[in-house]
């Protein structure tokens, strides 16, 4: 602690950014998050009516949407359904020719049977398991005397073929989904209002736990708030975007160290008229979307290519592989203004060293109160320096202000006429003007 009071002042208190004694807003009644922390959208699609059909003629990417426990359900079941149905065709085909009230073809002589060795439905069932899992223990074959049973046998062929491949590429998507990659990914539990070179940004922190590397890592934020335009129109959770770099390609992440994203908040800003007065007021919830290609299944093709302009700016580069999404959202009340996040990186012997205990640490900086707005009216408003009067011009008029070619003084001066800066006289320097908040945004 005195080591961070000798590197960032006397001004520093470290504050923890889960149960620390930060400035907060206050307490307020819990109110319903579009987006919770987890990243899980709060949101339940209710009175579908007839839409419902649309999930069937999706059916792959419905079973891929479902949970683990339903998916396995299906899973049996499917197989299960297939094969007794399956089995119970080569039954009837069995009961239709006989062969069930002959033995199961154990008078050869007498009667040709459609699969030999096969009197009950037990039979029928283990000739089709061995038949679909090409087992072939060589004891139930089927005859050339039953041209059904062939037809049969090239159905379940197909039956079988389209089933693997539609369940087992089911399972294999899932299973193979960097939904999980998104645990791995850690947003601060608070976002900060302070001053960065200068100007009023909101800022919070992301990191990347796992050595592995987000490919073409991108971050987008979302003010997700409930206004009334002019025309009387009311938008519930309007969703108007935050700038974080997207004209300079700070939205663009290179996230191998936990990074700090920054909004400038400007006269574009939505926050524009925020203060620190006005945020226990405020109602909204700002979404934060990181986005990337998982680096263990993502390939980058760009070798012997040549790159557009368009793709080498934007970073859009061609690239193939899993694309994993974390998210995340902060509202009023984990907004803390007048704080910045304690430094995690400090240099090591031959590394640099991620301190994650400290992650979601902010420690009190100072912070104007009022809004940018506000700050931009008191500079207008505020007096201006008058200019200093124009110096007198020497006697002699323009020929007397006038040098020869070789660099010597006229006539007149070398006369000894004297100029302003022979009487002593300074040209006064204009004051320097003070940016200062209102007097009703003082703390």
């Amino acid at each position: 602690m005195a080591a961070a009071r000798r590197k960032f002042g006397e001004d520093y208190r470290a504050v923890d950014g889960g149960r620390g004694t930060a400035f907060r807003a206050p307490a307020k009644r819990k109110r319903q998050r579009f987006v919770e922390k987890n990243g899980r959208c709060n949101v339940q699609h209710g009175n579908l009516g007839g839409e419902t059909g649309r999930y069937i003629s999706d059916l792959f990417t419905t079973l891929v949407d479902l949970k683990w426990r339903w998916n396995l359900l299906i899973f049996i079941l499917t197989y299960t359904v297939a094969w007794l149905a399956m089995a119970s065709m080569w039954w009837l085909i069995a009961y239709v020719r006989g062969d069930l009230s002959r033995g199961g073809g154990r008078d050869a002589s007498a009667h040709a049977p459609c699969v030999a060795n096969v009197y009950n439905f037990p039979s029928a069932f283990l000739f089709f398991i061995e038949t679909e899992a090409t087992i072939g223990y060589g004891y139930r074959y089927i005859t050339d005397e039953c041209p059904e049973g062939i037809l049969l046998f090239l159905f379940q062929s197909l039956l079988g073929s389209v089933v693997d491949a539609f369940l087992v590429g089911c399972m294999f998507i899932k299973m193979s989904q960097p939904k999980k990659r998104a645990e791995t990914l850690m947003f601060s539990r608070d976002a900060v209002v302070s001053r960065r070179d200068g100007k009023l940004c909101l800022m919070f922190r992301v990191g990347n736990l796992r050595n592995s590397h987000m490919v073409s890592a991108q971050i987008r934020c979302k003010l997700i708030q409930s206004r009334q335009t002019p025309e009387g129109e009311f938008l519930p959770l309007d969703q108007r975007e935050l700038d974080v770099g997207f004209g300079t390609g700070a939205d663009q992440l290179f996230l191998v160290s936990p990074l700090t994203i920054c909004h400038e908040i400007d006269s574009r800003s939505p926050f524009f008229h925020l203060s620190r007065r006005s945020l226990t007021d405020e109602h909204f919830e700002i979404v934060v979307i990181l986005e990337g290609i998982v680096e263990t299944t993502g390939e980058r093709e760009v070798v012997g290519r040549p790159l557009r302009a368009r793709q080498i700016l934007t970073g859009a580069l061609p690239a193939a592989g899993m694309t994993c999404q974390a998210r995340t959202s902060y509202t009023e009340d984990e907004v803390l203004w007048g704080h910045r996040f304690l430094p995690v990186m400090s240099l090591e012997e031959g590394f640099f060293r991620v301190d994650y205990s400290q992650f979601h640490n902010t420690f009190e900086v100072p912070t104007p109160p009022c809004s940018v707005r506000e700050q931009e009216e008191e500079e207008e408003a505020s007096p201006r320096s008058p200019e200093p009067p124009p110096s007198s011009p020497p006697p002699g008029g323009r020929r007397g202000r006038l040098l020869s070619a070789d660099g010597a003084e006229t006539p007149e001066e070398r006369g000894g006429m004297k100029t302003a800066a022979s009487r002593g006289r300074r040209r006064p320097s204009p004051r320097v003007r003070r940016t200062a908040c209102p007097p009703n945004c003082a703390e």
